[in-house]
């Protein structure tokens, strides 16, 4: 039963949209437990879930795990004087604009430099501009996936 305490968790400390959010799935311990059950794992494409409230869903609190984590692997695995940087691309797809975003203030806390598109960009574009500005890494946030 663990991930009802995980529920119980971020009910408690999560931003008044969400809590909304998981307040109304309350009582439906299938729809917990399919959100809270695991974490939503990185696979060879990525990130890749539902929409939504829950570690196995996408959303600001799982991108921005995802982002910190490759945060701290740039700053691991690059010599400490090491000008590390990072291009971000994203389409049209519900939130790829706020994800990026994120992901963009996430690096910079850290002090990646941090190229983000100001438009909806292509996948090949973000592969062109890892290239041409020499970055350490990129990230692509799309759905291109889903219809």
């Amino acid at each position: 039963m663990e991930y009802l305490a995980e529920y119980e968790r971020w009910l408690k400390d999560a931003d008044p949209e969400t809590v909304k959010e998981l307040e109304g799935i309350k009582g439906d311990d299938a729809e917990i437990k399919d959100r809270f059950y695991k974490a939503l794992e990185f696979g060879t494409a990525g990130l890749r879930g539902v929409l939504g409230a829950g570690t196995n869903r996408m959303n600001e609190y799982v991108v921005g795990q995802a982002t910190q984590g490759l945060a701290n692997q740039l700053i691991k695995t690059n010599c400490a004087d090491a000008d590390l940087s990072v291009v971000i691309a994203y389409d049209s797809r519900h939130k790829s604009d706020v994800f990026s975003q994120l992901a963009a203030q996430i690096l910079a806390a850290n002090g990646i430099k941090t190229y983000l598109f100001e438009e909806l960009k292509p996948v090949p574009e973000l592969s062109f501009s890892v290239g041409y500005l020499k970055t350490t890494a990129g990230i692509a946030v799309t759905a291109s996936h889903n219809p």
